[in-house]
């Protein structure tokens, strides 16, 4: 089995205090392969974007410890973080969150410009990437003239700019209709499975779950075992 990029142990989170407090994870253990797609499953309020963001170094856990490469990220600093996250992570979001003033190409380019890379080189490595998920014919279109399915593969390009081994998702296919929807989880599982990438990916999808390696699934903040597994058997 290959060995996790990021793995968390015994993750326990709570948001606020006192009589307003709301634990949304319960000793919970999760890890991410390289080459694989790992799908985050749930209903609402599971927990399942709180493990996202705790395995994405985004939210420190309120106990627990999150490794990466088997290094402790604990004493780590808000700079040194977010260092670690450009470096190691992609993010995609269901908002998608494209400047709709900036071509598909200047969008993805920002990422660039973020990690300090050239101008050119960054412009150029930009078009690669929307060549790779398949937009090479809108290089220069705007937000506003693209469909929902293309601002997707635009967001996805965008978070693959710094050549991240983790990639993660977050309901990225709750916009898209069920064939857009199906094209983003198959460049997801591409990347996963061609290219070397860790991919996470919250849903409540049932339509992409064929394409998994491996689901996890949460309720109430705990993880359950999938349907027909036995005591034994690890998500």
């Amino acid at each position: 089995m290959t060995e996790p990029v990021i793995a968390a142990s015994g993750i326990t989170h709570t948001f606020g205090s006192g009589t307003t407090a709301f634990t949304a994870l319960h000793s919970v253990d999760a890890e991410i392969r390289r080459g694989e797609l790992l799908l985050l499953m749930g209903p609402s309020g599971s927990g399942k974007t709180t493990l996202l963001h705790i395995l994405g170094c985004l939210l420190h856990p309120t106990e627990g410890e999150v490794l990466l490469h088997g290094q402790s990220i604990e004493d780590l600093s808000e700079d040194e973080l977010g260092r670690l996250r450009l470096k190691h992570f992609g993010f995609v979001f269901q908002a998608y969150n494209l400047f709709p003033m900036l071509t598909a190409t200047e969008n993805v380019l920002v990422a660039f410009d973020l990690a300090r890379s050239d101008i050119e080189a960054g412009r150029a490595r930009a078009r690669e990437l929307l060549t790779l998920v398949g937009l090479e014919k809108r290089l220069d279109a705007y937000p506003g003239e693209l469909s929902s399915g293309q601002k997707q593969r635009v967001a996805i390009a965008r978070a693959l700019a710094a050549g991240p081994e983790i990639l993660m998702a977050d309901e990225p296919t709750a916009a898209l209709d069920s064939e857009n929807g199906l094209k983003a989880m198959e460049l997801f599982r591409m990347l996963a499975h061609e290219f070397g990438r860790a991919v996470a990916v919250v849903t409540h999808d049932p339509r992409i779950v064929h394409l998994a390696d491996r689901i996890v699934r949460l309720e109430d903040g705990r993880i359950v075992p999938p349907p027909g597994a036995t005591a034994g058997d690890k998500p």
